[in-house]
């Protein structure tokens, strides 16, 4: 399997992916039409599936595009977003597959972000869309904190070398807030100065290892003593559960 990365719009990323044995690909996320159509051509594969993660204009706004190129592209996403993702050809639940010429991928049901957003399970490779960023997680819009803490949860139980291919640039953010609720862990400290050189030479910092975000990764980390201490001294009475701790950190990422 061969991944290309397409920077779109202002931060976000679509990924073709391309089985190198049929030369078909699949485009996941595709915010925009022609910059994908165009690096379709230039890579000189058969495109033959979009697969959304959710319905987000940032992740769907290139169908139209796509399927006036070519009508008749098989378009996934979510069953509960088949009335909002643009020319939905197979509605997706928890544990059903894709394919991407001989290439399977897996999916699983991660609401949260949104109420019917999915994530792709190719192997060693995760297509978190905006629910797992570099870093980071997304804004909790339409689900609730006790299901982005389930659907992270599912995310952790991932093998440590997975690959993490997320929806957006956002990487050197998030490792700063990260710093704000962990300030004593030097991974993360490690990792932002990584990251800072690698922007500081326009490159990506897409993606990242499953293990790399479970060290370093605040909403992954509701386990962690200093995050713990640190909010309980902040807010006394919080409690140290999941939910309340992952809660409190995505309340102050929010506003930071």
């Amino acid at each position: 399997m061969k991944i290309v990365q397409i920077p779109l719009l202002k931060d976000n990323y679509g990924y073709l992916v391309i089985c190198e044995k049929t030369n078909k690909a699949g485009i996941v996320d595709p915010s925009e039409g022609e910059p994908v159509w165009r690096r379709v051509q230039e890579e000189g594969v058969e495109l033959i599936a979009i697969l959304n993660t959710h319905h987000h204009r940032d992740h769907t706004g290139g169908n139209e595009y796509l399927l006036r190129q070519k009508p008749e592209l098989e378009v996934f996403g979510a069953k509960v977003d088949e009335d909002r993702i643009p020319g939905i050809t197979h509605t997706l639940k928890e544990g059903d597959e894709v394919q991407v010429g001989e290439e399977r991928g897996s999916v699983l049901f991660i609401p949260g972000h949104t109420r019917g957003h999915i994530a792709f399970v190719f192997p060693g490779r995760l297509f978190s869309g905006d629910a797992l960023f570099t870093g980071g997680c997304g804004r909790v819009f339409e689900g609730t904190p006790e299901q982005m803490t389930a659907s992270l949860g599912k995310l952790r139980g991932l093998a440590g070398d997975t690959l993490v291919y997320c929806g957006h640039e956002y990487t050197e953010k998030n490792l700063q807030f990260a710093l704000t609720v962990e300030p004593n862990n030097e991974k993360i400290r490690r990792r932002l100065e990584e990251v800072q050189e690698l922007r500081a030479r326009d490159q990506f910092t897409v993606p990242s290892r499953l293990g790399e975000e479970l060290e370093t990764n605040p909403f992954l980390r509701w386990e962690s003593d200093e995050i713990q201490a640190g909010l309980s001294e902040r807010f006394p009475g919080l409690g140290t559960d999941p939910v309340s701790v992952f809660a409190k950190v995505r309340e102050l990422k929010d506003v930071y």
